[in-house]
């Protein structure tokens, strides 16, 4: 009872302090008109696409005379025109083969390519492409369709064009399913159109298509057919939609609200997840027309986005006054979309030229949230100059905190060292979009702890070590010391940037700042704050920042779950129904995250972290002793359960919210903007602020952790080696300096990543340890449990492992989550052959 208490108060201050659930009012898109197609009435299903960098319209029909109605001549052109610049002047730059519109228009490389069409006559088979090059166009054959179309639609995914629909002569009264493929990448002599397996459903024309992710999608569209006894053809406006991807077919998607047909095409993909249809006839006036005529009030001005992750529809904009065209190309021209003419009433053209440049919304902080911001941070602040001020001005201090940490500080620090931007941001965005297969690659920790606790930890602390690598130098040599350290600096450096990168978007997108303004902000505030703290700052502002981020994430799934009017029940159940707590794949090969790629992958990935990563083992070397040490591992092994099933849940359940609101979603937002976006638009003012600060003081935190840890290896195993005179005094300056270059380096990958646009920056993560931290686990695993393998074996281990991985990874024949697997089992395997070889070797030379 006194839970659902508590739950009920907090569902009841969600209610009345959250921002409005109403639909948002974010204008996406910024509309402005281009110079007027140099035609006074404009034409309607012409083509259209980019070549060298300029917009060309080709062929297309009109009404030059009079109105339909009023007995007017359909009228098909062969002009080219062409758009060097958006303020320029359009020129005549060359003629179609023959007048000829309505068809296919796509742009591939440097060309415009046009397939099938119409005149008043017949329609067509031919395909060829337009090129603008010297001021005239060029043009140049492709194979015919294997039938005549007009009215179809169609779209790139790369360089193979789709076709779909369209009807076969002016005289058909039903369409047809023609679904076609054009590989336009191979020689021209080898270029051949492939039939293709048609969508279920009714044959159509007018749809719209679209591609994601390699699938080809298809929307709306008119069925026509005819009625007993009467010739005259009918129609029915068709809201269905599905899927193809190759190699495995169609699949039905939810129905469109309402039909889109003949909208501009194809359809506009907007941020990584949402396909945008521009307007398009729903059907409403079509047997209407002719009594309407002028008095015609146009097509449907609704901008329909249609989120693939989801699967849920929403209305995200309004096309402008006067009127949305139909029948025309969409145009990818400059980063933005030019709708060229087209047709605004039935038989009425235009000869404007639409262009809308996508938005993106402003940020939702709000005064309150900034004072929470500063009043957080002034805490984190203030605990670190607390802490700082009885720290002494000595190597080991700065690096181990005096060997005085409780080990249940330590614990948490291991663990808040790992709750960063990459926990909080990218776990609930892989959650969100896919499903809990890696889950279990997180709770591999709770293997790896035991096996840390009894093999790894007594050497180390034995040992007496300040830099990890120093084991190698014990156990091995220098040079295989130098190599471990090298290869750790490498690693932590990337490591560095994306954890600047994560937050950085966090800010851009709650604040509407500029994103590598973030990159350069936060790189400054958190180089200074490294400067000048140690490693007991950081552990403690670590331990607050744990409690205040898992509060937050718990505090968000709460309301999320009570925001659905069947509660959590209604969570599970939807989540459940669609496959989203799936835990693992059972079947597929090793490029997949199947069930023993991710257990064996996910094991030597936890083994990496915390056997050979400097950032981890330095933390569990700050306490008194041994046992503490032991109980600081246990303590985060135990912490990433429940943490993982909280952050796992969070996505799990953006996934209901956002299927019940898709119009709350950003269109032009990244899968990783996910759970910022959540943060910042629908939790109550004041807590997002509060999340926003714990997560930036749990990223600084992380960046200092990383940069002192470096800055450790880089003092304790290359200055101190190569500067053996220097005083502990010099060697703590040098440390700090070095902190400062880190800060600029990690600043400049940050804005590196920014340039990727990757979909899931965690995978690009793990592909990072499993390149850099594979090979370093496989020295300290060799160095424990083989006595037999020396230096100079681990040494050709070690460089043995790294090339082959790295050709393993350009040729992506496994999943990377194998690729620390196939790093520690070559290094090891090459090492304990070569070591063998090597021995061999000198016992020969010591007989001689």
């Amino acid at each position: 009872m006194r839970f659902h208490f508590i739950y009920l108060i907090i569902i009841t201050i969600f209610f009345s302090f959250n921002r409005s659930n109403a639909q948002q009012s974010h204008a996406w898109f910024n509309w402005t008109e281009l110079p007027a197609i140099p035609d006074t009435t404009g034409f309607a299903g012409s083509f259209a696409g980019v070549s060298n960098g300029a917009l060309i319209v080709a062929g297309g029909a009109n009404f030059p005379g009079d109105a339909p109605w009023n007995g007017g001549t359909k009228t098909w052109y062969d002009h080219v025109y062409v758009l060097e610049q958006p303020g320029g002047p359009w020129k005549l730059a060359g003629r179609l083969p023959h007048p000829l519109g309505y068809g296919v228009s796509a742009t591939w490389r440097d060309a415009l390519v046009c397939v099938g069409g119409s005149d008043a006559s017949r329609h067509y088979a031919r395909a060829f492409l337009l090129r603008y090059v010297n001021d005239s166009i060029q043009t140049e054959a492709l194979p015919d369709l294997p039938a005549p179309n007009a009215n179809a639609c169609g779209v790139l995914i790369g360089d193979v064009l789709y076709v779909a629909g369209g009807t076969a002569s002016p005289a058909d009264t039903t369409a047809e399913k023609y679904f076609w493929s054009l590989d336009l990448s191979l020689p021209a002599a080898q270029r051949a159109w492939k039939t293709l397996p048609p969508w279920p459903g009714p044959a159509r024309m007018l749809s719209v298509a679209g591609t994601l992710d390699g699938a080809f999608y298809l929307f709306s569209g008119v069925r026509t057919f005819t009625l007993p006894g009467d010739a005259a053809m009918q129609r029915e406006f068709l809201e269905d939609a599905c899927k193809y991807e190759p190699g495995e077919g169609w699949t039905a998607l939810a129905p469109m609200p309402a039909a889109t047909a003949a909208a501009p095409g194809p359809a506009f993909v907007a941020g990584q997840s949402h396909l945008l249809i521009f307007g398009g006839d729903d059907g409403t006036y079509f047997n209407q027309q002719e009594t309407l005529q002028d008095r015609h009030p146009g097509f449907p001005h609704t901008v329909w986005g249609y989120n693939t992750i989801t699967g849920s529809w929403a209305a995200f904009d309004s096309l402008p006054a006067p009127h949305p065209p139909v029948t025309t190309p969409a145009v990818l021209w400059q980063g933005n979309l030019v709708f060229p003419g087209g047709e605004v009433r039935p038989g009425v053209r235009t000869p404007g030229v639409s262009m809308a440049a996508p938005v993106q919304p402003p940020g939702a902080f709000s005064a309150l949230d900034w004072g929470v911001v500063g009043l957080y941070f002034l805490l984190v602040v203030l605990i670190s100059v607390i802490v700082s001020r009885k720290m002494q001005d000595t190597t080991s201090d700065f690096f181990l905190g005096g060997s005085k940490i409780p080990w249940w500080a330590a614990g948490l620090s291991i663990f808040g060292s790992k709750l960063s931007a990459l926990t909080f941001i990218a776990i609930p965005a892989k959650a969100y979009a896919t499903d809990w297969v890696y889950f279990l690659n997180n709770m591999m920790i709770v293997a790896v702890a035991p096996l840390i606790v009894y093999f790894y930890l007594p050497y180390f602390r034995k040992m007496k070590l300040t830099s990890v690598y120093q084991y190698l130098d014990i156990r091995f040599n220098s040079r295989v010391k130098l190599l471990g350290s090298l290869t750790f600096v490498v690693f932590q450096v990337s490591r560095l940037g994306i954890v600047i990168y994560l937050p950085a978007l966090v800010l851009s997108t709650v604040t509407g700042i500029n994103i590598l303004v973030c990159i350069v902000g936060i790189s400054v505030i958190t180089t200074a704050y490294s400067v000048s703290g140690g490693i007991e700052a950081v552990i403690w502002t670590e331990v607050m920042q744990v409690v205040v981020l898992l509060g937050g994430a718990l505090l968000s799934l709460v309301f999320m779950a009570g925001s659905l009017d069947g509660g959590v029940g209604q969570l599970v159940k939807e989540a459940a129904d669609n496959g989203k707590f799936r835990l693992a794949l059972l079947q597929g090969d090793i490029t997949e995250p199947v069930l023993w790629v991710v257990f064996v992958g996910g094991f030597l990935t936890q083994l990496v972290t915390y056997s050979s990563d400097q950032v981890v083992v330095q933390r569990y070397l700050t306490t008194s002793t041994e046992a503490e040490a032991r109980r600081s591992i246990y303590t985060n092994a135990l912490l990433v359960i429940p943490a993982s099933l909280i952050f796992f849940s969070v996505g799990t359940a953006l996934w209901v919210y956002f299927k019940h609101n898709p119009a709350l979603l950003n269109p032009h937002g990244n899968t990783d903007d996910i759970f910022p976006w959540y943060i910042s638009q629908r939790l109550p003012t004041g807590l997002s602020g509060l999340v926003i600060a714990g997560l930036f003081a749990a990223t600084m935190s992380t960046i200092s952790s990383s940069m002192n840890s470096i800055a450790t290896v880089i003092t304790t195993d290359f200055y101190q080696k190569f500067k053996p005179g220097t005083t502990d005094r010099q060697r703590l300056r040098f440390a700090r300096q070095a902190t400062l270059l880190l800060g600029v380096l990690g600043c400049a990958i940050g804005i590196y990543l920014v340039s990727l646009h990757n979909t899931s920056i965690w995978d690009q993560y793990l592909k990072v340890i499993g390149l850099f931290g594979g090979c370093l686990a496989g020295m300290f695993l060799a160095g424990i449990f083989f006595p037999r393998i020396n230096a100079p074996g681990i040494f050709t281990g070690f460089v043995t492992s790294a090339v082959v991985l790295y050709f393993v990874q350009r040729a992506e024949v496994v999943n990377f989550f194998l690729y620390p697997a196939i790093a520690v089992v070559v290094c090891v395997a090459v090492g304990y052959v070569a070591s063998l070889f090597f021995s061999i070797n000198n016992r020969i030379s010591n007989v001689k």
